[in-house]
């Protein structure tokens, strides 16, 4: 009887929370996006092994439809540029700037077809999650140990021309708010080069004008993707990656300041 007579004011409590504590905000958007998340992964799983019958990259298909409306619960939109880069047939690479666990809402905003991604081996761990990314198709890498990561890169470019799959990979390696792109990891290069297919760059526009992981700040926002043109690697070898690698960075990084500038700031709850 007790709890049911605090239930009113913990209801009435909430909604001013929600506009007063921006603190508050925060932690609450990211339950819920995490929580929420486990629980679209737990209804997918058994949808992708009726799908597939078990680790197909066509799961992503589903996944990617069930995840797109999460973006209207954490007050996101998104403003894609450049979609007619993305209509290249065949296997590519695909490289983008990596921020925050909310990447993955503009990565399944603009999926292709055929397409999965490069993650660290922890990722599998996370419970629903991790399983519903396996039945994905979702290739793991340990990056603590570099000749293992460089094994599965290899058989990811033969599987890759076998399958005629795409690969989306962040090749700064980790996630980075600090207002500049990281320098890039070569595996993403080795992988395009070693099979010889284009690399289509992708810029996210940053998260600073909504999210501030610090300063606990979760407001509502806009995210710019910009989707850059094809860059070939037919004819290139290993000696060219170094120039590669420069030549991504650069269209990236101005890419990413640009959008980044254009972005209006957000209006959220008054700090707390």
């Amino acid at each position: 009887m007790d709890v049911l007579w605090m239930a009113p004011p913990l209801l009435l409590l909430f909604p001013l929370l929600m506009l007063t504590s921006s603190t508050f905000v925060f932690y609450f958007k990211k339950f819920f996006y995490v929580a929420w998340m486990m629980v679209l992964a737990l209804l997918a799983i058994p949808l992708c092994f009726l799908k597939s019958g078990g680790r197909d990259v066509e799961n992503m298909r589903l996944i990617r439809s069930l995840v797109r409306h999460v973006k209207y619960f954490l007050g996101l939109r998104f403003d894609v540029s450049g979609w007619e880069h993305l209509q290249t047939e065949g296997p590519y690479v695909i490289i983008s700037n990596h921020q925050s666990s909310l990447d993955v809402l503009g990565l399944m905003e603009i999926l292709p077809d055929r397409c999965t991604m490069i993650a660290k081996k922890e990722l599998i761990y996370a419970g629903t999650v991790g399983l519903i990314c396996w039945l994905g198709g979702i290739v793991f890498i340990n990056r603590k140990k570099p000749n293992d990561a460089k094994s599965v890169m290899i058989d990811a470019s033969k599987t890759m021309l076998d399958d005629k799959i795409r690969l989306w990979v962040f090749p700064e390696g980790t996630r980075n708010q600090t207002g500049n792109l990281l320098p890039f990891k070569k595996g993403a290069f080795h992988l395009a080069v070693q099979a010889q297919v284009p690399i289509i760059p992708i810029v996210f526009s940053s998260y600073s004008s909504f999210y501030l992981r610090k300063q606990k700040q979760f407001n509502s926002g806009t995210i710019r993707i910009k989707i850059l043109p094809k860059i070939e690697t037919k004819g290139l070898t290993s000696d060219d990656i170094p120039s590669l690698i420069d030549k991504s960075f650069d269209l990236m990084n101005s890419s990413f300041l640009s959008i980044s500038n254009s972005v209006p700031h957000s209006n959220g709850p008054c700090k707390h």
